[in-house]
């Protein structure tokens, strides 16, 4: 069933993968908000927003959620064949979310332990992001995006312009609201050296340290940030634990994550 669509407006779809629908919900909590972006594009999928209709060919396709089943796959193939433009939006469909912590372990050994027929769990051996198994022209981190996110780049493609994806360190944004350094007043190991802006450096602003809610920034030291939380006094399994969270699969994080494993597995020996 397909809605009748108007001409002038840039044709829009939202699709959900494995995630917790929460940068779907972004999209819904920006309440009055949301009605003047539906002046300027017309939804033609958006379940949580009560239309489902996932097979229809738009200009732009948002996709939340990472590539976790075999019909994740399948639909991420089918979305980029009926989008002119796929824009993956947060942590999960950038670089596999949360659910990618499995990719660290034996995700068979923890099925068996935990469902008693696990020969009925349909599941890819990893949990990862969209941009691994189709073509993915933009992308927005984030967990969850936030609303300026969306319509900031929404606004840039209707005026004809390149997207620009935001790649500063968070570390820029709490000198702008001249928040002071947990890392250096309270010992805090803080990830904002290495994590891109987005949230207006949220927990920094109330005395907690960065946890990477929006992922690697351009060009990341992690290797150094890492030494300095040693330093701090962060024995390797929590180090570790730093970078193996939200985004633990995204190159970066995931092979500082596995350095500082490593160091722990020799000193156990």
């Amino acid at each position: 069933m397909s809605q009748q669509t108007n001409p002038d407006k840039l044709t829009v779809a939202l699709h959900k993968l494995t995630s917790c629908s929460g940068c779907q919900l972004a999209f819904l909590n920006q309440g009055a908000t949301l009605l003047e972006l539906v002046e300027l594009v017309d939804f033609k999928h958006f379940i949580e927003a009560g239309l489902n209709y996932p097979d229809e060919k738009v200009d732009l396709a948002f996709v939340e959620g990472s590539v976790s089943t075999p019909e994740d796959l399948k639909r991420a193939q089918q979305i980029r064949q009926n989008s002119k433009l796929v824009v993956t939006i947060g942590a999960c469909a950038t670089s596999g979310g949360v659910q990618a912590l499995r990719n660290m372990a034996d995700g068979n050994a923890w099925m068996q332990a935990v469902y008693t027929r696990p020969d009925f769990i349909a599941t890819l051996a990893t949990s990862t992001g969209v941009a691994e198994h189709i073509k993915v022209d933009f992308e927005l981190w984030g967990c969850p995006i936030t609303i300026r996110q969306v319509n900031h780049f929404i606004r840039q493609l209707l005026f004809g312009a390149k997207p620009r994806p935001e790649t500063e360190k968070l570390c820029m944004e709490c000198k702008r609201r001249q928040l002071v350094c947990v890392m250096v007043t309270q010992q805090a190991p803080c990830l904002g050296p290495v994590v891109r802006t987005g949230c207006g450096a949220l927990c920094p602003a109330f005395g907690r340290p960065c946890y990477g809610c929006f992922g690697p920034s351009e060009q990341p030291n992690c290797h150094s940030i890492a030494n300095r939380f040693a330093g701090l006094g962060l024995v390797p399994r929590e180090i570790a634990q730093r970078f193996a969270s939200i985004h633990s699969h995204s190159q970066p994080f995931r092979e500082e994550s596995q350095h500082w494993r490593a160091i722990e597995v020799k000193e156990i020996e």
